[in-house]
């Protein structure tokens, strides 16, 4: 009888075994070709770094070396900088560079990328470079030499010693070892001689770009827990019954905030809402719930969402767009000054569809960006702006809006919408020299919430 078992087991353990053996080599010839061409891409995306930003500092150089009054042969050179930096940038965002200090490197390409980008789209012929500008412009090309003699330093490692990338990752993970990765090292090294560099000066074209925006920057006298309590009080509209709970936040920091939450007085639901410790402007309001049904449409979302704002003394708010998610409406309102709207003053209503409740109010932007803004009477008219347009765009609202064109500079615009090509747009007309400032695409759901 165990002959004859062990004649009929025997086989099928026999082919139950080389089948095991047969998908552990299937699955590991899989593993490894992945991380071979993993290794490949990190391989690719290094060398390419090192290319770009020995090209970088190429053309900082032709630049500088240009008479400072071939403005056409400025701007090239300066659309070139850009261009590279921006591909540099791309390559370390392929880089298993998520748990390296190498974040004061991509900063300072990231700057390097707004201030050729700002300088080379303004009119060179009527604001050239100042003495600013030109002196960190070639502060950036010493820099960029150094960056790229040390890359160069690590890519002959990699490339003499068969280094490889996918060992970067195990090198940080393992903390309780003494890192002495060589690919670490060097971007380490890297990243702490760019952070050892002075602070450029960038001279004006960079001073509303790194200029932060923090709450307490603002006005007012600041208030404490007690008075923050009764407004969020008022501004739900209920009885304090001591349910609602007021803690302070990044206390000694630039965003020192009070948070209120808890259950609602005579409900069973939980609100959130933050409030700006200068000042004591409410930032944000939410009191989530499932919206598990959707049945009133994009323009009865706006009006509900319109009522709240008004009833909260924002009534001067325009619809500018709207988002739709799980049957929850994010409509973006944005100031209105003496008929003009200003789009850097922004919030966001959030609405349920089912009943129309608002469920959140987002208004960050809105307190950050509000200051008194001396808006000029536009020197063309409408219809002087319209023959600026594509012959073929038909027209179907305008108004005047101030926006922040593509260098950060506010700009009064005539916003016009239409359709063209089959498509809706939106198209920005500087309202002082008939120039289009700005195009952007227009979905039939925020055709809705504006009109």
């Amino acid at each position: 009888m165990y002959k004859r078992l062990s004649a009929v087991m025997f086989p099928i353990l026999l082919v139950a075994l080389i089948g095991t053996g047969v998908w552990g080599y299937q699955e590991n010839r899989e593993k490894n070709t992945v991380l071979i061409k993993a290794e490949n891409q990190y391989q690719r995306a290094f060398h390419d770094l090192s290319t770009h930003m020995d090209k970088l500092h190429m053309e900082l150089g032709n630049t500088l070396a240009v008479n400072s009054s071939s403005h056409d042969m400025y701007r090239k050179g300066l659309i070139n900088v850009w261009r590279i930096t921006s591909q540099a940038q791309n390559e370390i965002s392929q880089l298993p560079l998520t748990l390296l200090p190498f974040n004061k490197t991509a900063d300072f390409l990231d700057n390097i990328s707004k201030f050729s980008y700002r300088t080379a789209v303004r009119d060179l012929s009527k604001q050239p470079l100042n003495q600013e500008e030109s002196k960190a412009l070639f502060t950036l090309y010493e820099r960029s030499k150094e960056i790229t003699n040390e890359l160069r330093g690590v890519q002959d490692k990699i490339i003499a010693n068969n280094l490889r990338w996918m060992d970067v990752e195990v090198a940080v993970a393992s903390q309780d070892q003494k890192m002495d990765n060589v690919i670490v090292d060097g971007f380490q090294l890297v990243n702490q001689k760019v952070s050892e560099y002075p602070e450029v000066d960038w001279g004006p074209t960079m001073a509303t770009v790194n200029q932060d925006k923090v709450f307490s920057a603002l006005s007012g006298e600041e208030v404490n827990a007690d008075e923050v309590k009764q407004r969020a009080v008022q501004f739900l509209g209920v009885q304090d019954d001591g349910s609602l709970q007021v803690m302070e936040s990044g206390a000694g920091t630039e965003s020192n905030t009070f948070s209120v939450s808890g259950v609602k007085p005579g409900s069973d639901r939980e609100v959130h809402l933050d409030y700006t410790k200068k000042g004591g402007q409410l930032i944000w309001y939410m009191s989530p719930r499932e919206v598990t049904e959707k049945t009133i449409d994009i323009r009865t979302a706006r009006d509900s969402a319109m009522e709240f704002l008004d009833n909260h003394g924002f009534s001067t708010m325009a619809a500018v767009s709207v988002d739709e998610y799980a049957n929850v409406a994010s409509l973006t309102f944005a100031n209105r000054i003496n008929g003009v709207v200003v789009y850097p003053e922004k919030m966001v209503v959030e609405v349920a569809m089912d009943n129309g409740e608002v469920l959140g109010l987002h208004a960050a932007d809105y307190i950050l960006e509000q200051k008194t803004r001396d808006i000029p009477k536009p020197a063309l008219t409408e219809s002087q702006a319209r023959e600026s347009l594509n012959k073929q765009f038909e027209v179907s609202g305008a108004r005047l809006c101030l926006i922040r064109n593509d260098v950060d500079d506010e700009v009064l615009s005539y916003e016009f919408t239409g359709k063209v090509n089959g498509s809706n747009y939106k198209i920005f007309i500087n309202a002082d020299t008939g120039t289009e400032e700005k195009v952007e695409p227009v979905r039939q759901q925020d055709v809705a919430a504006v009109q």
